[in-house]
């Protein structure tokens, strides 16, 4: 991690591609709020120009707010691809270019509901293939899960635990008689 003479550290942000909105989106919040640049996002405030004769803390407060606004919406053009780039370039600030992400890539309720029940319906449909290992049948039913966690919907872990189990292949009946 870098950290310029401003002491703005240079950590890498998480690049949004655009299929790993929900993801993305956690992360890039905390990456913000890790660099004091979150309200900026939220708040959007407008930095008020300087009055005739400022003092010094009045000069010091607005470099140190116009600073932060341009910190954010670099933070988050930095943290697009180069396509998702393109399309937010003209947003002219944080919150804007924030704004129009999630509407775009977020959707409404009725699209993210539509999405939890495809991801719901991939779920259930899950069979444990013969050439896979628990483990990894296991891992491809927890991705799929948090998948639907990440859209806001409860898919609890003894849902999971008991859709293993009873999907699991035939010569797995007695260790699982044995639990």
């Amino acid at each position: 991690m870098e950290t310029g003479s401003s002491g703005f550290s240079m950590m890498a942000s998480p690049v949004f591609t655009r299929e790993n909105y929900q993801a993305w989106a956690v992360k890039m919040k905390a990456f913000l709020e890790g660099h004091d640049l979150w309200e900026v996002v939220e708040d959007d405030y407008e930095v008020a120009p300087l009055p005739n004769n400022p003092t010094m803390n009045q000069i010091k407060l607005h470099k140190e707010r116009t600073t932060r606004k341009a910190k954010a919406k670099s933070c988050l053009y930095a943290a697009v691809s180069p396509t998702i780039f393109t399309r937010i370039m003209k947003c002219d600030s944080a919150k804007v270019i924030w704004d129009f992400l999630k509407e775009e890539y977020e959707g409404d309720e009725k699209i993210r509901g539509m999405k939890v029940l495809n991801l719901l319906r991939e779920f259930e449909r899950q069979q444990m293939k013969e050439s896979e290992s628990v483990k990894e049948y296991s891992d491809r039913l927890v991705g799929i899960a948090d998948k639907i966690r990440v859209l806001g919907t409860d898919l609890r872990d003894d849902r999971l635990v008991q859709k293993i189990l009873v999907s699991l292949p035939e010569k797995f009946e007695a260790t699982i008689a044995s639990l």
